[in-house]
Formats: structure tokens, sequence, C-alpha cells
């Protein structure tokens, strides 16, 4: 499905989303050495896993929000409350008024009305997609985001030092357009049924009944092994934004990326740090397509295992090297591991799904991302009693046991399907 034949919902959103994703990237890598420097590690590290459990609640409730108040409504909403919220934080971080403590409850406060609006923009998605369509529309999505990973990063690390202040306000510039532009031009698309159903149900209702039907992790062993391994080997590629940006800013010195002449780019830690964050997003837009093929001629199990293993071996790769080249080349090894099972997770899900509780599954599979983002930042808070180099073995260690469990978990898979291929006399 080619961009001129999108609905214009799409086409209005796609361009607008991609602006916020820009300004959100400038500064957002940089956030957790702004946490740090200003509360210590220990505390920003628990001060982060307190910001993200609210945000698991929101999104939790996302989804019941969009369908009873309907896509556009809680899209406009949301963008407006982000812009709102780094407005505050651009202020709190002004040359006139600097507290740090605003500016996290702004920081939080922002990732909540987030977990608003990306499950009213999906749903709408699947309002005016056909369902043959939706896979190529997703990664449209997914590749503006990621070319927008590059471009932030790199303005960010120009700026952000000196300049954090208007990166805040442009953000929130960015956001009140968006929701500007939202209420002029998208048509509300949430079926009328849809709310009607969902009349009767009060949130915390639907707050109950969400984890509830969490509890088919427990009956289903194989899943829970898929959701264990998922959360272990997320606290590795989870260490993007939040331990790689602390290590780089307090280890790497400013060092010389590359010299032609009497010309030469000199980078500080931060500077780095911006480097590799647009290297990850660059290598993911380039190469998701070509690595998902390639991924495809070999058994899942192997690309689940060694997907945990490269994961492993390049986080270790960052905590021996402070040289740039060495850190670019740990970059590279750990998107290779990313993307391996980039293309072929949501498939395997399918396959561990019986056919009636598909929703069900995909909804209980995204708790590898919750769960593995709010206790990740325990790593920073680890750094103050051990090294850097320790605290990457460690988690070097957790996802080379990950994919121990994977091992298991396919173990009893096979056994499952050799079951169901088995003729009933």
């Amino acid at each position: 499905m080619k961009i001129r034949d999108w609905d214009r919902n799409l086409k209005v959103r796609l361009f607008g989303e991609a602006l916020i994703h820009i300004t959100f990237w400038m500064f957002f890598p940089f956030m957790t050495i702004y946490f740090t420097d200003a509360f210590g590690k220990d505390k920003a590290g628990f001060l982060l896993i307190f910001s993200q459990v609210f945000s698991v609640v929101a999104s939790l409730l996302g989804g019941y929000c969009a369908d009873r108040f309907g896509r556009k409504r809680m899209m406009v909403l949301s963008a407006y409350g982000q812009g709102l919220a780094f407005f505050f934080f651009a202020l709190a971080s002004s040359p006139w008024f600097t507290s740090p403590f605003v500016g996290f409850l702004c920081f939080s406060l922002a990732g909540i009305f987030g977990s608003f609006y990306w499950p009213a923009s999906q749903a709408m998605v699947a309002d005016v997609v056909p369902e043959e369509d939706r896979s190529s529309v997703f990664a449209v999505f997914y590749t503006s985001m990621n070319i927008a990973v590059v471009i932030g990063p790199m303005i960010g690390g120009i700026f952000y030092e000196e300049h954090r202040f208007e990166l805040l306000l442009a953000a929130g510039v960015s956001c009140v357009l968006l929701a500007t532009i939202l209420v002029k031009m998208l048509r509300e698309t949430v079926p009328f049924y849809s709310i009607e159903s969902d009349g009767s149900m009060k949130w915390y209702q639907f707050l109950r009944e969400q984890i509830r039907s969490y509890g088919i992790i427990i009956r289903d062993k194989t899943f829970l092994l898929f959701i264990v391994a998922g959360i272990l080997v997320g606290q590795t590629m989870m260490q993007l934004d939040l331990l790689i940006p602390v290590y780089t800013k307090e280890v790497v010195e400013k060092q010389t990326l590359f010299s032609i002449g009497a010309y030469s780019v000199l980078l500080s830690g931060e500077k780095a740090f911006g480097l590799l964050i647009s290297e990850n997003g660059l290598l993911v837009a380039l190469f998701t397509v070509w690595v998902t093929k390639w991924m495809s001629h070999y058994r899942e199990r192997s690309v689940f295992i060694w997907s945990s293993i490269i994961y492993g071996i390049s986080i270790m790769m960052f905590g021996q090297t402070t040289n740039i080249w060495g850190l670019i080349i740990a970059m590279a090894v750990f998107t290779f591991a990313e993307l391996m099972t980039a293309g072929i997770q949501q498939t395997f899900i399918s396959k561990l799904a019986p056919e009636e509780m598909r929703g069900q599954y995909f909804a209980a599979a995204s708790l590898r991302w919750t769960i593995g983002r709010t206790i990740a930042p325990l790593s920073i808070t680890i750094t103050v009693w051990l090294s850097y180099q320790w605290t990457f073995l460690i988690l070097s260690v957790l996802a080379f046991f990950s994919a121990f469990i994977y091992s298991i978990m396919f173990q009893r898979f096979e056994k499952q399907q050799a079951k169901k291929t088995v003729p009933q006399m």
C-alpha cells in the first residue's frame, strides 16, 4: 500500500509525528545523564523506576481510553499534555529558574501522556487500514521513527550541553503544533459500537481485567519462559538510553574521531553518545528488512539463542573500551543482535498463542518490555557499588542466561508441536 493511497489521517500523522520524534530524540538520550548529575546515580536509578511504573499503568489504560473516549480525542489531549509538560521542563532548565526535581516530574508526566497517545495511534491504523496492508503501514511509521533516531541525537549532541532549555522548548512547541494539526485535520475513527460496549465498564474495572488476563503466562509454561527470557535480554537492550549515556559521559575522554590534514573532528563523551545512538538508528533503518530476510533462512530457536549471546558479547565490549572506534564497533554488534529478532518475534508469538486467545497473548507479551523497562534503571544504581566493567559483565551474564532459557523454552515448544502433528487414533 503506497503512501499516496493512505487515509488522510495517516498522512497527517506520519509527517506530524516525524517532527515530534526528531525533537524528542534531540534531548531524550541525554536525560539519564541530566538526572544522574542532578540526583546521583543511586537516586536517579530509583527515580527512573518510579517514573516508569506510572507509564506502565498508563499504557494499560491507554487502550481503554482510546475505545471509550475516541482515538482523536486521546491523541489531541495527550499531545497537548506532552507539550505543556515540556514547556514546564524547559522552564525548570531555563537561565532564570533551575529545578531538577520539577524537571523530573515534567519528564515523568510527558512519559505518562505518551503512554496514552500511542495505543490510540495504533488503534487508528487498525481502524482505517485493511488487515493485509497494516504491516506495511506500521513499517513506514517504524522507519520514520528510526530516521528521527538518526537525526535527533546528532542535533542534540551538538546543542544539548549548552542549549538544553532551547531543545526542551522546541519539543514543547512541536507537541502543541502536532495537537493543533490533529484538531484541524484528523477525523474520529473509533467504531461507535466500541464506545457503546465499553460505556458500562469503569477504568478501574478495565485495569483489573487487564491484570487478571496476564494470569495466562502462569498457565502456559512455554510462554512464561518466553516472557522471562525477554525480560532478561531486555536488560541489555534497554541500557542504550540508560547506562551507556552515563558511561560515555563519565569514562570516555575527549578524543579525535578522524582527521583530514589540519581538519579534525573531536568528540566529548556526550557527543560520542549522540554519535552512537545515531549509528544505531541508521543501521536499524538501513538493514532491518535485509537482516530479517537473512534470519528467515535459520531456525527460530537458533536466531533467538544467538541474538541473546551476541547481545551479551556486545554489552561486554562496551565495558572493555573507552576508544570511540571500539564503541562504534560494539554498537554495530549490539544493533545486529537487535535486528536478528526484530522481524520474527511477533510471528513466533502467534505460533505460541491459541487462535481464540491471540489478542491476550500479544498483550501479555508486552510484559517483556514493561517489566524490563521498569527494572532496567537498577543498572545505574549498581554502578554506585560496583565498577562499570562489573555492571556490564552482570548485564552480559543476564543475556547469556536468557539464551539458556530460550533453549529450554524451544525444547518444550518443539515437543508441543510434535504432539500436535501426531495423528490421533
